[in-house]
């Protein structure tokens, strides 16, 4: 018997039942169940009385209208403030690069150490729209970059911390630097393209993830620099700076040349050549940055 009554299905919710997962009673309408019924006038020794203030004051006409007009107020400022918010901060494209999950992550970073693997590199579209980056493994997104750029401040921090040169103002030297590198590049690229007259659908936010996936190499060999030496350093580093070398150019001659590609140019045109060159300036940047910014946290 407490088998069966341990299964026993929870009877659908009658009209005037309470809910089993509500968690309070909802009073807010007890007026129309009768409850304000009792107290009539002259009901049961009740004296007479008039409605409630609260009943008076819903009831007052004027008052739903201050209402009605408050509400309308409050939904037209919080509009003014969003659009206002997304003049300068994009926060409904933001969300866009954030949409990941766990799975997502472990495959993009099995991606940048081994792209050579990955066959498919183009971004899933659904009604014109690219699909979130949970959904699709070559869509770019932010979480990786800005988790692996403050990782990466963090590791400088205890490399500086192991040598004895740790100080806030060396560690914030080295945020700033890395932060000053990734803005001069999106300027230089973003520059370039308007040079080359480049119609693509590659945005600025796309170039920070894109330039961004370079801190997860640098965190590995910076961590291997401290746990086996320059040996493991140049060793961990030497992979993921050819890793992302190809995985930028797999990843951005389909933005760059898609143009090209769409229109059955041959890549060895004038216009196309100088497009394939920037593609591989663009990733032949990213190993010496990583270099540049790592090679004096390993002693």
């Amino acid at each position: 018997m407490p088998a069966l009554a341990s299964k026993r299905r929870i009877p659908v919710s009658q009209p005037g039942m309470a809910d089993p997962h509500q968690l309070f009673d909802d009073t807010s309408s007890a007026q129309s169940r009768g409850y304000g019924a009792q107290r009539a006038p002259g009901g049961l020794g009740y004296p007479a009385a008039s409605a409630t203030p609260q009943a008076a004051f819903l009831a007052d006409p004027v008052s739903n209208m201050a209402m009605a007009y408050g509400s309308s107020l409050a939904a037209q400022g919080k509009e003014l403030v969003d659009k206002n918010i997304d003049r300068f901060i994009p926060v409904t494209k933001l969300k866009y690069y954030f949409a990941v999950d766990t799975m997502y992550v472990g495959r993009k970073l099995g991606l940048l150490f081994f792209p050579y693997l990955h066959q498919d590199w183009e971004v899933q579209y659904q009604q014109d729209t690219p699909v979130a980056p949970r959904f699709d493994v070559n869509a770019p997104d932010l979480y990786i970059p800005a988790m692996a750029f403050i990782t990466y401040v963090l590791v400088a921090g205890l490399a500086l911390g192991t040598q004895d040169r740790f100080s806030p103002d060396l560690l914030g030297l080295q945020a700033s630097s890395a932060l000053a590198w990734l803005t001069l590049e999106v300027v230089a690229i973003l520059l370039s393209l308007y040079l080359v007259t480049v119609n693509t659908d590659l945005t600025t936010i796309d170039l920070v993830a894109f330039l961004g996936y370079k801190y997860v190499g640098m965190i590995g060999g910076v961590l291997m620099g401290l746990l086996f030496g320059k040996i493991g350093y140049y060793l961990v580093l030497g992979w993921c700076c050819v890793a992302i070398f190809v995985f930028m150019i797999r990843t951005l001659r389909l933005k760059i040349l898609a143009e090209a590609a769409a229109e059955g140019v041959p890549v060895r045109g004038a216009r196309n050549q100088l497009r394939m060159y920037l593609t591989m300036a663009v990733a032949a940047a990213q190993p010496l940055l990583m270099y540049w910014l790592t090679f004096h946290l390993v002693r």
